[in-house]
């Protein structure tokens, strides 16, 4: 047996999320099922994390093992791999790495960046959300920036998730104005279920004035989900980076 790592990205507007489940349309069915069929094997990918429904990636990266295969073969495979894929799924790279690599727990970061929009734009449909109203971008700077001085944020968290802990290094939270909309960039070394929509809700509520950028360590202590903001649309969310020690 052999490891490989492969990279991707998505569009996941038609998708319910990376992860496989019975009875939805996923981004590692589809790959799983290309792959097997390109490399006549079984083969089942394990990915960095898992996007829920309609987040997209323009990075993503997962492992899978196959056997009685040349190295070479297999990393040539990407324009095969690409026609049996649907058009919203690309693969960019095949490599291969040791035995024990691991796309989820080896990464060392990830970045997301959330996409917003506040004139209506039908270029944007599914790939940025729209929000009608003023923001106070200054004030969701500020607080924004308070996120690194925190480990523990279960207030970001879905429930029952059974992660072992809630605690995450955020090293970078910002903004980027546009024309007509703004960026969010947060990077961390892991993510809890439905974090980075969670976090950008609440710093609406710091925009709009609902709350203060001094209100929100209380927010974070409090460790409870409900006194943070309500989770921001999937749409324009995306996994823009995953970095691993032993990759370039």
């Amino acid at each position: 047996m052999q490891r490989f790592f492969i990279e991707l990205s998505y569009n996941g507007t038609a998708y319910h999320g990376w992860q496989i489940q019975p009875n939805a349309l996923t981004v590692q069915e589809c790959l799983d099922k290309a792959l097997s069929v390109y490399f006549r094997q079984v083969v089942q990918t394990l990915g960095c994390g898992r996007t829920d429904t309609g987040v997209h990636a323009t990075q993503f990266f997962a492992h899978f093992d196959l056997q009685d295969i040349e190295t070479h073969r297999a990393v040539a495979a990407i324009g095969g791999i690409n026609a049996l894929l649907p058009y919203d799924i690309a693969v960019s790279r095949i490599f291969k790495v040791a035995d024990d690599a691991h796309a989820r727990f080896h990464a060392d970061s990830r970045s997301y960046k959330y996409y917003l929009h506040q004139h209506k734009d039908p270029f944007k449909l599914d790939r940025s959300w729209l929000y009608k109203g003023p923001l106070n971008v200054v004030a969701m700077a500020e607080a924004a920036d308070m996120l690194k001085s925190f480990t523990d944020f279960s207030c970001f968290s879905k429930s029952n998730t059974q992660t072992l802990t809630n605690n995450c290094k955020i090293t970078r939270a910002d903004f980027e104005e546009t024309d007509g909309g703004l960026i969010f960039t947060i990077q961390a070394d892991r993510f809890l279920r439905n974090m980075v929509r969670a976090i950008v809700g609440t710093l609406i509520r710091v925009g709009n004035g609902e709350i203060t950028p001094a209100q929100l360590p209380a927010i974070i202590e409090s460790k409870n989900r409900s006194n943070a903001g309500q989770s921001v649309p999937a749409c324009g969310l995306y996994l823009v980076e995953v970095t691993y020690p032993f990759v370039n």
